[in-house]
């Protein structure tokens, strides 16, 4: 008999596909009552199949008895109460690595969108305000200076473009590297001083809740650029929207939100923001990697053997 799956959020097609060949798959986004669907079906699941953002509360997982593991398409475990899972020896695993190079590209495409003000060139030019305006000038990228929060995969692929922009760059970790050149400042608030543009990469969880706050915020300044791809819950999104309406900040790029899909009224209209839809792993080649990833992880797992890239 097929092991029974909760898939939580739909995947590519193809791949849904695949875990039907080979599972019985129990979709919860479909569902139009949710918790009687993991009633009927709990007491059967083997697996979790989720996205980082989603990831799979306790009260789900707490009503799966025969959960043996969560299959995560995304490199985010926040969502996930790790201890519980090590507690109850259910097995987490994520998709690190394959979607690494699309986040730092969109990091660096919201960065030169925000700095140049490429969407309001945009909309400016589809108004048809060209010939008779001319918009303010905006902001060079070339040769400024970089601040990573976070010097992962991501952050280092973030390094390595903004290399090419000529940017000196700085980061924060708890600890410095020793394999790398980048200027390693300890100081979270000290960083954003020293940086043009501050670009958040790092793991969200308790550890970094409201990490980059008001002082934080105000130490990039009002010519200062906050980037985000990492987690919403990394920044403290009512210190942000308070310092961009005040003016404190300069300007934002954001993949990622506190209380997702939820964003914020007040930077809809902002200008000096650019929003995107929590996209920066959004490429059909990376969202095929991910989920060849979470199949090989299920399969290994059902065949007795040990998860490619486990967490738990």
């Amino acid at each position: 008999m097929k092991p029974d799956i909760l898939l939580i959020e739909p995947m590519m097609p193809e791949v849904e596909a695949q875990l039907d060949a080979a599972y019985r798959v129990h979709r919860l986004f479909q569902a139009s009552d949710p918790a009687a669907l993991i009633a009927a079906v709990g007491p059967s699941v083997r697996a979790i199949v989720t996205g980082g953002g989603h990831g799979a509360g306790n009260e789900i997982v707490d009503a799966l008895p025969a959960l043996e593991i969560i299959a995560i398409n995304g490199i985010g475990t926040d969502a996930v109460d790790l201890e519980r899972a090590r507690a109850r020896s259910v097995r987490v695993t994520t998709t690190p690595g394959v979607l690494t190079e699309d986040v730092a590209d969109l990091a660096l495409g919201l960065l030169l969108a925000t700095s140049r003000r490429i969407c309001v060139a945009d909309r400016f030019v589809r108004a048809g305000r060209w010939p008779a305006g001319r918009l303010p000038l905006s902001a060079q990228v070339s040769g400024k200076r970089l601040g990573l929060l976070g010097l992962g995969q991501i952050g280092r692929a973030v390094a390595r473009r903004a290399e090419g922009f000529g940017m000196s760059i700085a980061y924060c970790e708890p600890h410095p590297y020793n394999d790398i050149t980048y200027r390693f400042q300890p100081d979270l608030q000290q960083l954003a001083e020293e940086s043009d543009f501050l670009v958040v990469a790092a793991s969200g969880g308790p550890a970094t809740r409201g990490l980059v706050d008001r002082r934080v915020l105000d130490a990039i300044g009002p010519t200062g650029i906050l980037i985000n791809v990492a987690r919403g819950s990394v920044v403290d999104e009512p210190a942000l929207v308070a310092a961009l309406v005040d003016g404190r900040l300069g300007g934002a790029g954001l993949d990622v939100f506190a209380h997702e899909p939820e964003v914020p009224p007040a930077l809809l209209t902002m200008d000096n923001v650019v929003l995107s839809p929590h996209r920066a792993s959004a490429t059909v080649e990376t969202r095929r990697a991910m989920a060849d990833l979470v199949l090989a992880n299920l399969a290994a797992h059902f065949a007795g053997q040990e998860p490619l890239t486990p967490v738990v």
